[in-house]
C-alpha cells in the first residue's frame, strides 16, 4: 500500500504523465551529455526516482527481490534517465537467475552512466558475473 501511495505522490508531483527519456548526445571531446526535454521537470522527477531506487536497493539488499524489481520499474517510469534504477533492476534479475534481462537493463545502466567514474567499474563487474552465469 505504501509503494502505491509514494507511485501516486510521484505522478501527482511530476505532472501525472511519464516523460521520454531525454536523449544522450556526444561531445565532440567524447564526453556523454543528456539533453533536457522541453516541460521536463528534472528536479522533481530525479528526487522521486532517486527515492523509489533506494527503496528498491534497500529491498534488494534484505531479499525482497520481487518486491524490488516492483519499485525499481516505478522509478524507472518516474524519471527514465537515472542509470542507477537499471545498475539495480540488473541485479535484481540476475538474482533471479534470468540473464538475459539482467544483461538488457546492465545494457541501459551503461549508456545511462557512460562516463561516471563510481559507476562504470560496478557495471563492467555486474556485467562480467552476468556473463559467467549465462555461460
Amino acid at each position: 500500500m505504501q509503494q502505491w501511495i509514494v507511485y501516486l505522490f510521484c505522478l501527482v508531483i511530476s505532472g501525472c504523465a511519464p516523460i521520454a527519456p531525454a536523449p544522450l548526445t556526444k561531445a565532440p571531446d567524447g564526453h556523454v551529455e543528456k539533453k533536457e526535454l522541453p516541460g521536463e521537470i528534472p528536479h522533481h522527477r530525479e528526487w522521486a526516482s532517486v527515492h523509489l531506487t533506494e527503496q528498491g536497493r534497500m529491498l534488494l539488499k534484505s531479499g525482497k527481490v520481487d518486491d524490488a524489481i516492483s519499485v525499481l520499474e516505478q522509478a524507472v517510469s518516474v524519471y527514465a534517465s537515472n542509470g542507477e534504477n537499471y545498475y539495480y533492476l540488473a541485479e535484481a534479475w540476475l538474482l533471479k537467475s534470468n540473464v538475459l534481462q539482467a544483461e538488457e537493463w546492465n545494457r541501459l545502466a551503461e549508456m545511462y552512466l557512460a562516463g561516471d567514474r563510481e559507476w562504470s567499474p560496478r557495471i563492467y563487474e555486474q556485467r562480467e558475473r552476468i556473463r559467467s552465469r549465462g555461460r
